[in-house]
């Protein structure tokens, strides 16, 4: 008999936002604005190109942990994986719909760690959390009509390569 593997809970949500991809994909690389629109995000320190360093409110606690940005692809996709707290892992990818509107996914993997984040995740809050999140960047980014700034250079396979004139 096969041991049962667990299974790693998987949110995918979307919303269409009403700015051209470019725009969209630039604020989204802005994640030290990300507590403006993330729910418990209390602060997200870029260190270099790659890694962040993530502070948040999860369940009535204060939780810290970094990540690496493992796919960056512009216009069209961030990836990541998480570096030590919890496992999380996800990507969002733009799609233009038009010249004036995007479709912003989110794929999340994460681990639900104790009991009050396990009942969490059974109640569907993380789920509700990044639904309300994408409508909270919708909001700041149609509000603004444009990024707060952008980096417009590429990851893959670890190598970071930024773009000409950067």
């Amino acid at each position: 008999m096969r041991p049962k593997e667990d299974k790693v809970p998987n949110i995918t949500k979307s919303i269409d936002v009403d700015v051209p991809v470019r725009v969209a994909y630039n604020q989204w690389t802005q994640f030290e604005e990300f507590p403006h629109f993330m729910e418990g995000v209390e602060a997200v320190q870029q260190l270099d190109n790659r890694r962040l360093h993530w502070k948040a409110n999860i369940a009535g606690k204060t939780e810290e942990w970094d990540a690496v940005i493992t796919e960056q692809e512009p216009d069209m996709r961030v990836a990541w994986t998480n570096t030590s707290g919890a496992k999380n892992a996800g990507v969002v990818t733009f799609h233009k719909l038009d010249d004036h509107k995007t479709r912003v996914t989110l794929q999340l993997d994460y681990d639900p760690e104790g009991v009050v984040e396990n009942v969490g995740d059974k109640l569907g809050f993380v789920g509700r959390r990044v639904e309300g999140d994408l409508k909270r960047f919708k909001e700041f980014i149609e509000a603004r009509g444009q990024a707060t700034g952008a980096w417009r250079g590429e990851i893959k396979d670890a190598q970071v390569k930024k773009p000409v004139g950067q």
